[in-house]
This record gives structure tokens, sequence and C-alpha cells, in this order.
């Protein structure tokens, strides 16, 4: 049971509800239009959900290794950082999650396409692939992209653009002008609470080697440039809103945003790195309750 525990605290559940946003606004997207499949939306969620946890393992894993996760670092302590789990069995656990996000990937687009669209099909194998790929290479490996600043544009590609754009064709083989909006606005949200992640622990990351976009940037920049992700998502969700046939039914998903705005006034008091650590959990659940709200406006 104790071993179970921290597997689970390796799994880092708290980040969870974020990467779900993309496929619960895909859905909804899809509703929409008149397109709604239950299982599918169930299996959906448990690719997502794997591939989250695989590249959850593997930060734990790369970041460890690197020795960048030491005692600078404001967040909480990860599992091969206090010994809980050994490199060997991280690396194992990596093996196996990304098993598991396979075979997901692989059930989800037999529901999706069946044997009748093989093109697709062969398309979105492709793209389980580089999202697994994606997942593991943020931290592992000499060439980790996270180490060379270019974690937030991947995370805003799939987070947002692939996540929701993808959902939506796995529904429907077609994707629409205005699901770019919700799309750019889970993108914009999910790489603030990375960018967020790297303004705390940036002095931590610098020393180490790891060059985040907030390490290239510099600490001032990086806080503008966060506040700048903020406000792109608040407009393309509050243009998406005004685009639908009846606006008060969709507009309920902006409630969430209001969190987002108070964020960004409170951000004005918080100079200190280590004070961003509970900004996380804000970003985060909004974009999560966003996405949900907009998928319950459907039903």
């Amino acid at each position: 049971m104790q071993q179970f525990k921290v597997w689970l605290r390796a799994a880092r559940l708290r980040t969870l509800p974020l990467s779900v946003s993309g496929i619960l606004a895909g859905t909804a997207l899809a509703a929409s239009y008149g397109v709604r499949d239950g299982w599918l939306l169930l299996l959906t969620l448990c690719t997502t959900l794997s591939y989250q946890v695989t590249s959850n393992f593997a930060n734990d894993y790369g970041d460890g290794v690197k020795g960048t996760d030491n005692d600078r670092r404001i967040g909480p302590q990860r599992a091969l950082q206090q010994g809980a789990l050994s490199a060997v069995a991280l690396k194992n656990g990596i093996v196996i999650a990304a098993a598991v996000s396979a075979l997901f990937t692989l059930a989800t687009l037999f529901r999706a396409f069946g044997q009748e669209h093989l093109g697709y099909l062969a398309l979105f194998c492709l793209l389980g692939a580089l999202s697994i790929w994606a997942a593991i290479r943020y931290t592992v490996g000499q060439g980790a992209y996270g180490y060379r600043g270019l974690g937030d544009l991947f995370v805003f590609l799939f987070f947002g653009l692939l996540s929701v754009l993808g959902t939506l064709f796995l529904y429907t083989r077609h994707v629409t002008a205005e699901a770019f909006l919700p799309a750019i606005a889970i993108g914009a949200l999910s790489t603030a609470v990375l960018n967020l992640n790297n303004l705390r622990d940036w002095e931590s990351d610098q020393a180490a080697g790891k060059r985040t976009l907030v390490v290239l940037l510099g600490y001032s920049r990086g806080r503008a440039y966060h506040k700048a992700l903020c406000l792109v998502a608040i407009l393309a969700m509050g243009w998406f809103v005004s685009l639908q046939p009846v606006p008060a039914k969709a507009a309920w998903c902006l409630l969430p945003l209001g969190v987002v705005g108070w964020h960004l006034f409170s951000l004005r008091f918080r100079k200190d790195p280590a004070q961003l650590d509970p900004e996380l959990k804000k970003i985060a659940l909004s974009t999560f309750f966003m996405a949900l709200l907009l998928y319950l406006s459907e039903w």
C-alpha cells in the first residue's frame, strides 16, 4: 500500500484535471454539431490521462537524473528527488505508462474510425505516437526540448490545438474555424500553468542549466508573458461565446475566467517566486471548470 501511494504521488494527480480540459471542450463542440458518443468520450479521457501520467513519470525521472530537482527547487519534492523511487523503477514506470497510452490510443482510434477510414487511422496513430514522444522527451534525454525553451510551444500545441481540434475531428471528421478559439484559450491557459511553474523555479532551473522560456526571457519578461497568455485566453473565449447562436447558453463557461482575472490582479502583489505556487492550482482548475461548463452547456 505504501508503494502504491508513492506511485500515486509520482503520477501527480493534481495535474490531471488540466489534461482533460481539451477533451471536454472538443466533445462539447462535437455535441453542438449533434454528434455524441459516450464510449468515445470515455476512451479519449483515458488516453489523455495516460499521456499525462506518462509525462509526469518522465518529468520526475528526467529532472531527477539531471539534478534539476534539488534543494533549491521551490515546488513539491518529487519521488526520485526524495529517494522514494529509484531511477530504474521510474524508467520502468515510464515504459509501462507509455504502453498503456498506446493501447488506449488504438482503442480510441478504432472506436472513432473503425476500419472504414484507414487514412485517418494512420494519421492519428502518428499523432498518438508523437504525443507519447512529447510526453517523455520534455525532460528525458540529452535533447530534451523542455531544456531548450520549447516546452511552452509543445504545451500550447498538444494541450490546446491538438487536444481540442483533434477530439472534435474524432467525433465529426471535420474542424471548424470557430473551434480554434477554445483551442487557443485552453492552449494559452495550459501554457500559463507551465509558465507559472517555470517562474516559481526559474532560479533553480537557471542554476541547473534548464533553459526554460522564463530563463531565456528573464523573470520580469516571464511575468509579462504570463499576463499576455491569460489575456489571450480570456479574449478568445469571449469571442467564441459571442459567436454562438445563443450566447447566454455558453456564457456560463466564462465564469471561471473571473478567477483568472483575479489571479492577474493578485499577481501584482506576488513578487517572490515562492508565492506563485498556490497560483498554479487557480489557473489549472479555472481551465478545467471552463471546459467542464462548456461541456455541460451542450447537455
